[in-house]
């Protein structure tokens, strides 16, 4: 499809820079979270008492910290890709209501925002020719 094709020479250089730049920053700030233990899971997950979830906030907040931690580090391998930028965008999504439910200003979200638009613009974008998804699951050729 015209709207999917790749029409600039350094278009898999820029995705791999970015791919790399965004998954390093999310794994050093998923980490300390995904480490952190039950205790920390449970004051991530807590948040989704605001959206009407109630329960089991420890496993919520170690879905987030998963996400962030390992989700980032798959981001910037290139691997399992649009998985990782779903998960990402889903959990930037819930940071921003977070914080818009607590009546934050637009400075207090406005990274989470920020970073929900990256997911969903890569998750569209697609990981690029220099990544692992490109290496293990080529696209199949088209005999048209």
């Amino acid at each position: 499809m015209v709207l999917f094709e790749n029409r600039y020479r350094t278009h898999d250089m820029g995705l791999l820079l970015l791919r790399i730049g965004i998954g390093v920053m999310f794994t050093i700030h998923g980490y300390p979270k995904l480490m952190g233990g039950p205790a920390m899971w449970t004051q991530v997950g807590s948040v989704m008492k605001m959206l009407g979830l109630n329960f089991a906030p420890a496993a919520w907040g170690l879905l987030a910290a998963v996400a962030e931690a390992v989700g980032g580090q798959l981001l910037a391998l290139g691997l399992f890709f649009r998985i990782a930028c779903l998960l990402l965008l889903i959990t930037m999504i819930v940071a921003t209501l977070m914080h818009v439910l607590s009546g934050d200003d637009f400075n207090a979200y406005s990274h989470a925002l920020e970073s929900a638009f990256l997911f969903l613009g890569l998750l569209f974008a697609g990981p690029g020719r220099f990544s692992l998804d490109q290496a293990l699951f080529p696209a199949r050729r088209r005999l048209y």
